[in-house]
């Protein structure tokens, strides 16, 4: 059986839609993952092409409100957002926070941008590999 993780951010629109596409499609033999935002926002763009420059297409992903998943069990919840504040969810067996910079925050010419975001989508790429890759 598939443990289901529940990636956490803000607005859902870049850190947790980038972990959640990268889980389910290299580690979904293993994981269901899904994303969600306390206050969800648009999909960044510069997060679907960053992705999509190592084969992973999450332009069809849709943000989501972390209301959503009222009431459905998960075996993690991974809160990526700044700051230290975990969302209150009572149906994670087990919480994690690992703070990953906001995309949203950037500033610069695009491809500053597009560096920045890489350099957030290997981080995030990196931890999951670390944490999950050999369970």
């Amino acid at each position: 059986m598939k443990k289901r993780v529940l990636f956490v951010c803000t607005h859902n629109t870049a850190r947790s839609q980038m972990a959640e596409g990268y889980m389910n499609t290299r580690y979904g033999d293993r994981y269901e993952a899904f994303s969600a935002g306390t206050a969800p926002g648009t999909l960044n763009p510069h997060a679907v092409r960053a992705m999509a420059e190592i084969g992973f297409d999450i332009g069809g992903h849709r943000v989501k409100d972390l209301a959503e998943f009222d009431e459905q069990e998960m075996d993690y919840l991974v809160a990526v957002c700044e700051g230290g504040i975990c969302p209150l969810f009572p149906w994670a067996k087990e919480e994690i926070h690992r703070e990953f910079p906001d995309p949203s925050t950037l500033t610069g010419t695009d491809e500053e941008i597009m560096a920045g975001v890489r350099r957030i989508r290997d981080e995030i790429i990196g931890w999951i590999d670390a944490t999950f890759g050999g369970n």
